[in-house]
């Protein structure tokens, strides 16, 4: 066997025990790992000053810096949802559904943990504990694979994670982490079927792709967002510009940050101008149409490839559209199925809107940056998935279990 296998095995072994954790167990659990975060953080941090000081050395821009970064005061967010999971009803062994047969058997629905949740990711280690937390309230043992940005901060969080563990009575490989961060340990994670029974990548566009398309693994993608804000001719004007400046500037890094934005033709002149006073504040490069680029000289020419493109950045592209239907068809063709929002008072186009858009969370006057299982009330959550099978949208408890059936007879037999 590989490293890697050895230590996959001995995930999958802490899993038995895991899967029948009781509630208060897995509590427990949790708050030993919350309250260890918070009395070890001066590990945590000096961890992630190597990694940021590393990945400033090899230019990695600073909206990346930001999703790397650690602080007391993130820590201390980190601990909280930690907390929160715990407090959250435990959806293992609930009944989905009850059937009783005329022939008297008695057919229960439950809610079971998947197993053993694989996690390829890349330079945010506030995921190494969010989504051990959510894994462990849901009864799955987790192996975490992090990027080699990260490698250090991940490494002090799985420590503090294993201890904190330990000392509540379960074990330690009920959460794990691959130390090898070359692309070879990845790809080899993708043929673990003995071993994981489904697979996360978390990161960007490159990463998920490669993951879907080359895993033996049952794989849930998540995370790609080429989000858009659609600005309808019914919009208002102040209100369009407030919501694209937050889904764009509050924190752009992030998969549910808008990167293109759609103008109805009726507005165009009034609202790109408008929109542009909020956007230079943070010095936003707008990738623009030719309409656009007349309207905005501050623009610069769009390429075909800025229709998909995921910044991750202060780069926004901007189209003007004729209307709603033009709109559409323009979403479907380059959406990624994450967040797409419309601004418009119209009610019927509202409808329209949220109808015939095809993603994961639809939006009528609101931000996409509220696509999150902390705002939508789920707690932290392991990634949004856009796609349709098993999942989609934020990724919470529910959606880290799978159901099995439970029949009770009385000696009833097939004829």
């Amino acid at each position: 066997m590989t490293i890697l296998e050895t230590q996959a095995a001995a995930v999958k072994a802490a899993s038995r025990r895991l899967m029948t954790a009781t509630m208060q167990e897995k509590n427990a659990a949790l708050n030993a790992i919350a309250d260890a975060i918070i009395a070890r953080q001066g590990e945590w941090l000096e961890a992630n000053a190597r990694d940021l000081a590393a990945a400033k050395a090899d230019g990695m821009r600073e909206s990346l810096l930001d999703r790397l970064a650690l602080s007391e005061e993130r820590i201390r967010g980190v601990a909280d949802g930690v907390r929160q999971v715990s407090a959250l009803p435990d959806p293992v062994g609930q009944v989905v559904k009850s059937i009783l047969r005329p022939n008297g058997l008695r057919i229960e629905q439950r809610r079971v943990p998947l197993g053993v949740i694989g996690i390829i990711y890349e330079a945010r280690p506030n995921v190494t504990v969010d989504a051990a937390a959510l894994c462990l309230k849901a009864g799955n043992a987790v192996l975490l694979r992090g990027g080699k940005e990260a490698f250090r901060s991940n490494k002090a969080a799985i420590a503090i994670l294993r201890d904190a563990l330990e000392s509540a009575g379960l074990p330690r490989d009920c959460v794990a982490l691959v130390e090898d961060t070359s692309r070879q340990s990845a790809d080899e994670m993708m043929d673990l079927t003995e071993y994981l029974d489904v697979l996360i990548p978390r990161g960007g566009a490159g990463l998920i792709r490669h993951v879907s398309a080359n895993a033996h693994v049952p794989v849930i993608r998540t995370g790609e967002g080429v989000c858009h804000v659609y600005v309808h001719a019914g919009a208002d004007l102040d209100r369009a510009a407030d919501i694209l400046y937050n889904a764009k500037c509050s924190r752009p890094s992030v998969c549910n940050a808008a990167e293109c934005v759609l103008v109805d033709r009726a507005v165009a002149d009034r609202f790109l101008p408008m929109a542009w006073e909020r956007l230079k504040a943070k010095a936003v490069t707008v990738h623009g149409d030719p309409e656009a680029c007349a309207l905005l000289p501050q623009a610069v020419p769009a390429t075909a490839q800025d229709w998909d493109t995921e910044y991750g950045d202060y780069q926004l592209a901007a189209h003007v559209v004729a209307g709603l239907d033009e709109a559409l068809n323009f979403i479907a063709a380059h959406s990624t199925g994450h967040s797409e929002a419309i601004v418009t008072e119209d009610y019927t186009a509202a409808q329209r809107f949220l109808n015939e858009v095809d993603a994961a969370a639809v939006y009528v006057n609101a931000s996409t940056r509220f696509t999150d299982g902390g705002e939508f009330g789920l707690g932290a959550e392991i990634g949004i998935s856009t796609q349709k099978l098993h999942a989609r949208g934020p990724m919470g408890l529910e959606e880290l279990t799978s159901t099995k059936y439970v029949i009770y007879g009385s000696g009833q037999v097939r004829e």
